[in-house]
This record gives C-alpha cells, sequence and structure tokens, in this order.
C-alpha cells in the first residue's frame, strides 16, 4: 500500500514539474499505417491559414514556426501517393447558428469575428475566397475522389457531424489527425476518435495554435498529444514511415 501511494505521489509531482521531466516516463505505444489508415484534416480554411483570416492575429505566429500550411499540403501530396484516405471535418457558422442563447469564450469570440461563417446549408452565396473556403493551394486535392468532406463540426469535436459514420463505412480503423487549431479543434477530435474506438496518431508540425499573452496553445496540445495518442509524429517522420 505504502509502494503505491508513494508511486502515485511521485507521478504528481512529475507533473506538476512539468512536461519534459515526465517525457520518459510516458509509453510510446506506436503507429503502423496500414489499409484501414486515414488522415484526417480538421478546418483547412482560410481563417485559420491565411494572413487574411480573421485569427491570423493570434494564430500566425505559430502557423509560420511550425510551416503548418506546407506541411498539410505534404499530407495531402502522401496520401494521393500512397493510396491513403482523407477526411476533411470543417467548420462553418450560418446565420441560425448566431442565434445560439449560450456560448463558451472561444465560441463567443468566433461568433464575434464572423470566423467560418456561410449563408446556411444550401445557400454558397458569397463562400468562394471568404474565410470558410478552403485555403486555395489545396483545392486541387481536396477536389479529388480520395478525400471526403464531412459535415461540419460546430463547436471544437466531431461529435455532431458524421466524421466517425464516413470513417467506418470506409472501413477505415486507424486515424492520423492533423489541421486546425491544435488545442482545440485538433485536440477534441483526437479525444473523440479514441473514445469511439479508433487508434489516434497526431501529425505535430501540421497543426498550429493561438498564441497570446500568458497562454500558449501549442504547448497545452503537444502535452496532451504525448499523454493521449498513439504516436505523435513530425510530418518528416510521418514521411519516412510510409518509406520503411
Amino acid at each position: 500500500m505504502k509502494t503505491t501511494s508513494f508511486k502515485f505521489f511521485s507521478l504528481m509531482a512529475l507533473l506538476c514539474l512539468g512536461a519534459p521531466s515526465l517525457h520518459a516516463q510516458i509509453p510510446d505505444p506506436g503507429f503502423q499505417v496500414d489499409g484501414t489508415t486515414a488522415i484526417v484534416i480538421t478546418d483547412p480554411q482560410n481563417d485559420f491559414l491565411s494572413p487574411d483570416g480573421v485569427t491570423w492575429g493570434v494564430i500566425g505566429e505559430s502557423v509560420i514556426k511550425n510551416k503548418t500550411v506546407e506541411n498539410l499540403e505534404t499530407l495531402f501530396k502522401l496520401a494521393e501517393a500512397n493510396g491513403i484516405k482523407v477526411f476533411i471535418s470543417p467548420h462553418y457558422y450560418y446565420e441560425h447558428d448566431h442565434r445560439w442563447k449560450f456560448e463558451g469564450a472561444l465560441e463567443k469570440l468566433m461568433h464575434d469575428i464572423g470566423m467560418f461563417d456561410r449563408r446556411d446549408q444550401l445557400n454558397k452565396k458569397g463562400f468562394e475566397g471568404s474565410g470558410a473556403d478552403w485555403l486555395p493551394r489545396y483545392k486541387k486535392y481536396i477536389e479529388k475522389d480520395f478525400v471526403t468532406v464531412v459535415g461540419p463540426h460546430k463547436v471544437y469535436g466531431p461529435e455532431q457531424n458524421d466524421l466517425s459514420l464516413q470513417l467506418r463505412k470506409q472501413k477505415i480503423d486507424k486515424v492520423v489527425l492533423a489541421g486546425m487549431s491544435g488545442n482545440l479543434c485538433v485536440e477534441s477530435h483526437l479525444r473523440e476518435l479514441l473514445e469511439d474506438g479508433f487508434e489516434v496518431a497526431v501529425v505535430v508540425d501540421a497543426t498550429a495554435s493561438a498564441v497570446v499573452p500568458g497562454y500558449d496553445g501549442n504547448v497545452a496540445a503537444e502535452i496532451n498529444y504525448r499523454f493521449v495518442a498513439s504516436h505523435v509524429y513530425t510530418t518528416q517522420e510521418f514521411k519516412q514511415s510510409l518509406q520503411e
């Protein structure tokens, strides 16, 4: 009993000291890409990834540092070259979504700045080139038949869209996850996909997070990826894994 208590409190002490001290204690279960593997990309849209997007002031530094735009394009290229299906989980807000009666902190911010705004599900007027549209350099991949665009998620996770259904219908059991933003939609997708029975890895530099005074979303995201995912790749490591 004393030994168990000592181990528990030792672990808690390491947690309080921070991730670098604990990192050596966390196992890496590993991840093998096979015929049941897909890449899932969240929110590859202008409002996150374009200098003209409404969030660029708080997320642009992270996007540039991680080379997120380039690394996401590399994932599209690798998927096409290796016969890996890609699923896009986008974020849209329609006019009726602005009539919600309560919001979380960043939901309120997103609504206030018009992030991912569209008129409604059937009306694409004004959509082309808007903040909700795809980053232009990705369109040539997204329009091909190896990519499936699922319904939009509304807060952060895929609980309210058909991502899991579409993955299951394609006989997908394993997911390589990337996209925007790291500590919100990517992490929420990671947690929900795990709870739904998928094996999930994350490509850590094919995402980015907001960095504001006192809060670094990248740090929060990367710590939790290490705790939760089966494996954490860099884009180069994922590329290398496909060549082995």
